[in-house]
């Protein structure tokens, strides 16, 4: 039945992964298919695919696909219907797999095993990953690996993929020709969960394993870092140290990459005769592009320590203890993860939204999400904080610097709580219901899959700088450079182009919050994207200068042209800022509509000029 089913698909034989969440699924993943990796979504539906290419043992090429964690075959979320549609052949678009790799929590096999015999009653080939030794061994756990697999009837290989062991193991497993066959095609899955729980209880009672297990270090230390008082605590310094490392770890590569674009644009601007040409690549280009891409080491500093945090186990734990704080404004702690995804990007945080299963709670989450100051901010920040706070140590060693980006990221956290408070007055039918997650194992990151994780946000960012700024940079450019002044004109170019005449306009509505005519212009492009705006500064004010004033770096241009209160202003408003256009589409494919997409603009849109108007005029007062 299943003999030929190796050669069924052109592109290599496809294997699917799958797994109970925090089994170590997407360790093993990276580990079996390094960088050859691809993510896009789903046909239909906005949960994330990530496929990779892996070489077995023989140098096969095979597809391996990573499939959403989930717990049973009983889908309760679009991620886990994405699982089970995968595995029954019922994905669009989607082929059936030809094998499946069931990883296992060697720590937790009475639950995982009954994922395992549901994939089993699929009739697909199976093989198992018992996965985790290391902290098995740690808790007195000793399994025997064939044992295991004379029990269950499939081959299974003993792992621990943050190190790479037993790896080659599966690798060469996959070459022999026999697993490739489903032994025989199963019943059903809606099979009787009391007999499952009967045959794991065999299984683990044929094993020796269904003793008592003893504490681990990590129940102690979840002792006091999820105690009622000091685990809060904790948690904020954790955060607080987090963002002072982004400015003082990031200064000296910063610094270098804003020479090299400083010494690259002054030998572009030789190489080239004087014209449009040359002011497209100088002023446009350079000077746009490149302002974004200095803030590339303080967005991998800030990823650094959230993939850290991810790996060792402790973000589950921030949602444990953000629970309570959460349920006084109407959400529950699950609303945490996609709310911490989103100071990432706020589309993947929406995105998240999709393993809450109260609708109303999913979408006050979908609806605050943009108030996460996600990495696209940080350039904002960054450049007005280097140009108008000094670079002093306040209290211990701490910066000052650290200290004004921290209350920003705070700022943005304590309005999306507001919000979602409001929403919990003026919303009816409310129920709180109890924060119930798995809270998995301590254990040290992977440096491996660290380095993945930094390279694809690396590549992400370059590509958007390479792809959408750079195209909006060059698009603002020919916008301020044409057309030219007239005879006799005293003013700076830009001043009489395009762009010129639509900052002026954007000034009259943008006035009153301190902002001029550059600023508003700036606003523009970056509904695209919230970075954008530090190209459109730099790419206008390297055309409203001249001479050697061209090659400056922004910060000190801004910081000599804007007042102290215009610069609170705009940072009051990026707190709250309308987000960028790919979130208000994610938004409409999450609710199915353009109705909460649009109040999602608006309310954001008040906020922040309410909130910059506010900040203007009270900076104002205060530094007269």
């Amino acid at each position: 039945m299943h003999e030929a089913i190796i050669h069924v698909h052109k592109a290599g034989p496809l294997l699917a992964l799958v797994g109970n969440p925090n089994c170590g699924k997407t360790a093993l993943f990276n580990r079996l298919t390094g960088s050859h990796q691809k993510v896009a979504n789903y046909a239909g539906v906005t949960v994330e695919r990530k496929e990779g290419r892996l070489i077995s043992a023989a140098g096969k090429v095979l597809r391996l696909l990573d499939l959403p964690g989930t717990y049973s075959l009983h889908a309760r979320s679009p991620d886990e219907r994405v699982t089970c549609d995968v595995l029954a052949g019922q994905a669009r678009g989607e082929k059936r797999p030809d094998l499946v790799i069931c990883v296992l929590d060697a720590t937790n096999l009475r639950r995982n095993l009954r994922l395992l015999l549901a994939v089993k009653r699929l009739g697909l080939p199976c093989v198992a990953v018992l996965n985790m030794n290391d902290l098995a061994a740690k808790r007195g756990l000793k399994i025997d690996p064939a044992a295991l697999s004379e029990a269950l009837g499939v081959p299974v290989v003993a792992t621990v993929a943050t190190h790479g062991e037993g790896v080659d193991e599966l690798k060469t497993l996959l070459d022999r020709t026999d697993i490739w066959q489903a032994a025989q095609p199963g019943a059903t899955p809606e099979h009787s969960p009391e007999v499952d729980h009967a045959v794991v209880r065999d299984i683990l009672q044929t094993l020796g394993l269904d003793s008592q297990l003893p504490d681990l270090p990590g129940d102690k230390a979840d002792r006091v870092l999820l105690h009622p008082v000091a685990g809060p605590l904790i948690l904020t310094l954790v955060l607080f140290l987090l963002f002072q490392a982004v400015f003082s770890w990031a200064e000296t590569p910063m610094n270098m990459i804003e020479s090299g674009i400083a010494w690259l644009s002054g030998h572009v601007g030789q190489l080239l005769p004087a014209g449009h040409l040359q002011s497209l690549i100088t002023d446009g280009v350079l000077a746009g592009a490149g302002g974004v891409l200095v803030f590339l080491p303080q967005i991998l500093i800030l990823f650094f320590f959230i993939l850290i945090l991810e790996e060792s186990g402790y973000l589950p734990r921030a949602a444990f203890l953000l629970d309570r704080l959460m349920g006084g404004v109407g959400l529950s702690g699950r609303s945490f993860i996609p709310l911490l995804s989103s100071f990432a990007c706020a589309i993947p945080g929406i995105m998240a939204t999709r393993s809450i299963a109260n609708p109303r709670d999913r979408l006050v989450t979908i609806l605050i999400a943009p108030l996460m100051t996600c990495s696209a901010r940080l350039p904002v920040y960054a450049l007005l904080i280097g140009a108008f706070i000094p670079q002093r140590e306040v209290w211990g060693g701490l910066e000052l610097q650290g200290l004004v980006l921290f209350g920003l990221y705070l700022a943005g956290i304590v309005g999306a709580m507001a919000v979602a408070w409001c929403a919990k007055k003026f919303s009816t039918g409310r129920q709180v219901r109890p924060l119930m997650m798995e809270l998995p194992s301590y254990h040290w990151p992977s440096p491996r899959n660290v380095l993945i994780g930094l390279q694809q946000r690396a590549t992400i960012f370059i590509k958007r700088v390479g792809g959408i700024i750079l195209s909006l940079t060059i698009i603002l450019w020919f916008l301020s450079t044409f057309p030219a002044p007239p005879p006799g004109a005293t003013g700076s170019p830009i001043e009489y182009s395009f762009a010129g005449t639509l900052g002026r306009g954007l000034a009259m509505i943008f006035e009153p919050i301190g902002f001029n005519w550059q600023i508003s212009l700036a606003l523009v492009p970056g509904l695209a994207a919230r970075e954008v705006v530090i190209s459109a500064l730099g790419t206008v004010y390297a055309l409203s200068a001249s001479g050697t004033d061209a090659a400056q770096a922004l910060s000190p241009i801004i910081a000599q042209t804007w007042s102290l209160p215009t610069a609170l202003s705009l940072l009051a408003w990026f707190v709250f800022a309308p987000q960028c256009m790919a979130t208000l589409a994610a938004a409409r494919r999450e609710t199915g509509g353009l109705r909460w997409p649009l109040v999602m603009a608006a309310y954001l849109f008040g906020l922040a000029y309410l909130a910059s108007f506010i900040t203007y005029r009270v900076a104002g007062w205060l530094l007269v």
